[in-house]
């Protein structure tokens, strides 16, 4: 079916009885760029309008499918054969808005799918302490507080602690104060094995005649190995940077790169001060009870 032939046809029937596209389309009831469409070949009239424009155009069906005026000697063999052409042409339609439903479903589920998708990513980060990357969309989610990093911590002073507090001692009322600073807390198994890379200041202090004086201290930074058994968390390993010409070398064999260049401005960027702050306030705690 020849879609522009038939454009032209309706096209030059039209002006044959001097009628516009505006008069045209208000005797069948459409726009007038409905017949603009259909003139430029780029459309068929509805099914329901072509009896109402064949007869406004004073021709047949048949020579509207044709496209031309039919006579009667060939009018049988033409209809046949627009008969045949209507067919395919229906079912080029109609396989045509197949392809287009189908198209379209495809987006539809397509969106949806990565709508799910970026909702169930940020629900489980969400659930890992991790912040969203897209949005929960309004859904009242409060995950659960991880205190991992709390317990570890408190794991790594008791540690410290008792091994300080074991240490021979020279006064009977001597005692240890820990503080530390973490840099960096690497999970090695989720869950159950951590690396801690930290620097602790340590200070013994004694009371002799109400007056707290200090004895020893530390300021040294250490790699922790705490291991976790059923959310017990214990320090099984620790490592330290031996003295003199071997620290250097000991520090990048402990330490990644990025945590030694933090560790390097210990003594610049207050790290120290607040450490010895800290211990300032268990001593004050300690012995002015």
């Amino acid at each position: 079916m020849n879609q522009e032939k038939i454009g032209k046809f309706i096209s030059e029937l039209r002006k044959g009885k001097n009628m516009t596209q505006v008069d045209l389309a208000t005797k069948l009831g459409v726009t007038d760029r409905a017949v603009s469409k259909w003139e430029n070949g780029r459309g068929m009239p509805d099914l329901s309008l072509i009896r109402e424009l064949c007869d406004e155009l004073g021709i047949t069906i048949n020579e509207l499918l044709s496209g031309e005026r039919i006579n009667k000697k060939d009018y049988e063999e033409k209809f046949e054969e627009n008969i045949l052409k209507t067919i395919d042409y229906t079912d080029k339609k109609i396989s045509k808005t197949k392809k287009i439903f189908k198209i379209s479903l495809i987006i539809v589920i397509s969106f949806i799918l990565c709508f799910i998708s970026m909702f169930i990513v940020d629900i489980n980060r969400m659930n890992n302490n991790k912040p969203v990357l897209f949005s929960t969309w309004g859904y009242d989610y409060i995950p659960a507080i991880d205190l991992h990093e709390e317990e570890i911590e408190l794991a790594i002073l008791e540690y410290l602690q008792e091994e300080n507090d074991n240490q021979i001692k020279k006064h009977d009322n001597e005692k240890w104060f820990i503080s530390f600073r973490i840099y960096l807390l690497e999970e090695k198994k989720r869950d159950s094995l951590y690396n801690v890379y930290a620097w602790v200041l340590g200070e013994s202090y004694y009371d002799k005649n109400n007056d707290v004086l200090k004895e020893s201290g530390f300021s040294i930074p250490y790699k922790f190995v705490v291991e976790n058994n059923k959310d017990n968390f214990v320090v099984t390993k620790i490592v330290n940077p031996r003295d003199g010409s071997l620290y250097d070398d000991d520090m990048k064999k402990i330490f990644p790169s990025y945590v030694i260049r933090d560790i390097k401005n210990v003594y610049t960027d207050g790290t120290i001060e607040r450490l010895e702050m800290d211990i300032q306030k268990q001593v004050k705690l300690y012995f002015h009870k």
